[in-house]
């Protein structure tokens, strides 16, 4: 850095923050006027002559260098894919990101943490793979220097390798069908308070359950029923029931038989080890949920809902990652979303 006379200054980057004081009248203030990183423009130098500053401390712009602000719009670029939007112009070398869109937040995490192993330089996000409306905030930005050099931002750009760190993708299943298992359901015995339950769970993504039917617990009745479901082109079949290892607990075994491909039948989460899910040859989900989901506040549905509920397709390897943090803590009052489960 270097010490120049304001009246000098117009153009140069100031190192430090510049408090101004008004010790009375309407506008008493004291507070930061100039922040560190600002660019001196010729309408400050009376405003910094004033509050006494006739020499200020500013920083020596080397060829090869960027101003934090300027790098950081190179960086925020890095972060916006599809529905990620920002939030104005960068500040202090920080810009914020928002979804523009509601849906669910995908992070590049192996990007992510390769352009996070560049020094000087960061992006901070929310957990991916959770529901996002429109407006909320879902990264930051920041480089850490006041200046950096341009290297370090072609650096941070050949980590991303041309790939986007974030993207929100929107919520597009809108029909499902529950099949409630259970002799004691399909006799009426009981009363299904299973399907109530998944109806409003569905409903927040906007999926509407458009058929419910109660087939039993025989195997083959169970597959004819998810069949029946697929057949009248629903966007997903729900399963309710039938999950443990229990001899009359036929409900995998009927998912498998229905002819579609099952991706896991269990999972390292608490509550919600026996869920199973599969997928039919052209995309459509079946899930079969065991019944905590029926009674604990947030579950493995929770946790996978909203990448099915955006078609994003969910692999062996993505519930096997759930189980750090797949351990709910049963908190009276659920605070879910926020709180560790799923992270």
């Amino acid at each position: 850095m270097k010490k120049i006379p304001t009246e000098e200054a117009v153009g140069h980057v100031l190192v430090h923050d510049m408090t101004q004081i008004v010790p009375e009248g309407p506008e008493r203030y004291k507070g930061p006027r100039f922040r560190k990183g600002h660019v001196v423009a010729e309408e400050d130098v009376p405003v910094l002559l004033s509050m006494g500053k006739r020499f200020l401390y500013v920083w020596e712009m080397e060829p090869g260098m960027l101003h934090e602000n300027d790098a950081a719009e190179r960086l925020a670029a890095l972060c916006m894919g599809p529905g990620v939007s920002r939030d104005g112009d960068p500040s202090e070398g920080k810009i914020g990101l928002s979804a523009a869109r509601d849906g669910v937040l995908l992070v590049n995490s192996a990007r992510l943490m390769a352009v996070n192993s560049v020094p000087d330089v960061m992006v901070a996000t929310r957990r991916g793979g959770f529901a996002v409306s429109e407006g909320d905030a879902v990264a930051g930005t920041r480089v850490i220097p006041l200046a950096v050099a341009s290297s370090v931002l072609d650096e941070a750009e050949a980590a991303a390798a041309g790939e986007s760190l974030l993207e929100v993708l929107p919520f597009t299943l809108r029909t499902a069908a529950v099949v409630a298992t259970g002799s004691e359901v399909a006799s009426g015995l009981i009363e299904d308070r299973f399907t109530p339950v998944v109806e409003g769970k569905l409903a927040a993504f906007g999926i509407e359950t458009v058929s419910v039917s109660t087939p039993g617990d025989d195997m083959d009745d169970v597959m004819a029923a998810i069949l029946d479901a697929k057949a009248s082109g629903v966007d997903i079949v729900v399963c309710t029931g039938g999950m443990s290892v229990d001899p009359d607990d036929n409900t995998p075994g009927a998912i498998r038989r229905s002819g579609a491909e099952v991706v896991t039948y269990g999972a390292p989460v608490l509550p919600g080890a026996m869920m199973c899910l599969a997928y039919f040859d052209d995309g459509t989900p079946v899930v079969g949920l065991p019944g905590c989901v029926m009674y604990a506040d947030s579950t493995i549905f929770d946790l996978v809902l909203p990448r099915i509920a955006a078609r994003v397709p969910l692999t062996r390897e993505d519930f096997v990652s759930m189980g750090e943090g797949g351990l709910c803590l049963r908190c009276k009052p659920c605070t879910y979303p926020h709180c560790p489960f799923g992270r």
